[in-house]
């Protein structure tokens, strides 16, 4: 498969490996509403993600992020060559972490224009592989051409999708008026809409579906045009004569049959995505900035977040990829769009905003949430308030410059990292017990700031036989993380212990 090459790729390859996991410290303040598990956390997403890593790989539904588009302002200083690699350098290891977050039937959809479309669809292959490409959506984003525009005005964006598997099934969208209209035909069974009765192949393709009907009010004798056959066999075509399933017009005597499609006898009642949303199905970006503004009680376009998107959009992204109570996660929330509509449409979220809009605008507006605002998808949703968030900040790191634990870490965050590292799986344990769990027939346990009840934090760190008497009881394998090994080689053996030293033993990354 072609790869894409860039200025710095070398180094780009090993960002994602290079940064260490941090600690998450909670904002009472700042956090909202009911006790929840709904997350917004303000830092770098990169650090944010990996924080994040050892409870939640493997737990995600549907990601989607809105990344800067690199355009000539997105760095400081432009050089099409260098931006163009900073860009990439910036997207490539955030897109491999977040593959690891992804379910099996997961999904990612990344909002993008014309700028990195076509840069971005390579990567992408090849992180999340070329066969799991689902879609390019194009999205109708604007309702009015610049005139004064002086190529040819841009009017769309891209949403590039992608699923984790072959497990990923798109749900359908709910039906609509303009749907429902093109029932419009009624008899003694219900509505119904007039289907074509023939298809696009030929009498020497299909002689078979080559043949006359009879128009039962006229006698008449009926074939299909030169170029097409028939839809059904004549046996198909004798069975809906029987059961009244062909219509020949309002007064009986039309010339061409059609099929009794009812409305009642669908197989489902939603409509099959398509890759092309208008902003009439979608919203568009000057909807977006006037909900922002509104939930906000601001007016000045100094205050606007430039690129939001609208509720609209992320509900219909939402809608196809997610289900009630599922995880949704968005690295780049800016104004915090992704969050406001799956709180609406219950589903539990995980936003990340680098900036300080992660206070002055996604708060706030979560907040209002919480408290019931009915802007954007809000009547549509039937959304009326309820729920919470807590708020984060990134904390320190587990380990210093030197490898060396931090004193800072406790218990619970060295129990998720060494869960993590040793079995690739996100933490669900209580860390309440040196056991922290068992995984594949071994047992893991961490002897770690007195988690055995010793008065003083760093006793009850070292594996003796005293406290290999009081661990709780394990038949198979066992992993030990301590300080230190009383126990020689021959008696470790004898108990089928692993003994791993703490900090030396813990993998950093």
């Amino acid at each position: 498969m072609p790869i894409l090459h860039w200025l710095n790729r070398d180094e780009t390859l090993k960002v994602a490996n290079i940064v260490p996991f941090r600690l998450l410290e909670a904002d009472h303040k700042l956090s909202y509403g009911d006790k929840s598990d709904n997350m917004i956390i303000q830092g770098d997403n990169l650090e944010a993600l990996k924080a994040l890593l050892p409870y939640y790989k493997g737990q995600v539904k549907c990601i989607y992020i809105d990344p800067p588009y690199n355009t000539k302002s997105a760095f400081e200083h432009y050089d099409d060559n260098l931006e163009h690699s900073q860009w990439l350098h910036t997207i490539y290891p955030r897109l491999e972490v977040l593959r690891e977050f992804l379910r099996e039937d997961g999904s990612i959809w990344v909002s993008i224009d014309d700028n990195e479309a076509h840069y971005l669809k390579v990567i992408m292959d090849e992180i999340f592989g070329r066969k799991n490409f689902v879609v390019n959506v194009v999205w109708e984003k604007k309702y009015a051409v610049a005139n004064d525009h002086k190529t040819i005005a841009p009017m769309h964006d891209h949403i590039l999708v992608y699923r984790k598997s072959e497990a990923w099934q798109r749900n359908l969208l709910p039906r609509t008026e303009d749907k429902d209209k093109q029932y419009r035909h009624r008899d003694e069974k219900g509505l119904f809409r007039a289907d074509n009765y023939t298809c696009g192949k030929t009498a020497d393709e299909r002689p078979n579906l080559y043949y006359p009907v009879i128009q039962p009010n006229t006698g008449e004798e009926i074939w299909p045009k030169k170029t097409a056959v028939w839809r059904y066999s004549q046996d198909e075509h004798n069975r809906h004569i029987k059961e009244g399933m062909i219509y020949w017009g309002k007064d009986g005597k039309g010339k061409v049959p059609a099929f009794k499609r009812y409305k009642h006898l669908l197989r489902n009642q939603g409509v099959v995505p398509q890759s092309i949303w208008s902003f009439e199905f979608a919203g568009h970006t000057d909807a977006s900035r006037k909900e922002v503004r509104e939930v906000l009680g601001t007016s000045s376009l100094t205050n606007d977040f430039l690129t939001p998107k609208p509720e609209k959009l992320i509900q219909q992204v939402l809608t196809i990829a997610t289900n009630q109570d599922d995880l949704v996660l968005d690295s780049f929330l800016g104004s915090g769009t992704t969050a406001a509509v799956a709180h609406k449409m219950g589903r539990r979220y995980i936003g990340i905003e680098m900036g300080e809009h992660a206070i002055t605008h996604v708060v706030p507006r979560m907040q209002k949430v919480v408290d019931g605002e009915q802007g954007g998808i809000s009547k549509a949703a039937t959304w009326h308030g309820g729920g919470g968030f807590r708020f984060y900040r990134l904390g320190e790191t587990v380990f210093d410059e030197y490898g060396h634990l931090n004193p800072n870490v406790k218990f619970p965050a060295l129990a998720a990292h060494i869960w993590f590292v040793e079995n690739k799986t996100p933490y669900a344990g209580k860390a309440d017990s040196p056991l922290i769990g068992i995984y594949e027939g071994t047992a893991y346990y961490l002897l770690y700031n007195g988690i055995l009840g010793d008065k003083r934090p760093d006793s009850g760190n070292v594996l003796t036989s005293k406290i290999m008497n009081i661990l709780p009881p394990h038949d198979g394998p066992k992993v030990i993380y301590g300080e230190a090994s009383r126990l020689g080689e021959a008696r470790l053996s004898q108990l089928d212990i692993t003994f791993k030293q703490t900090p030396y033993d813990i993998k950093v990354r």
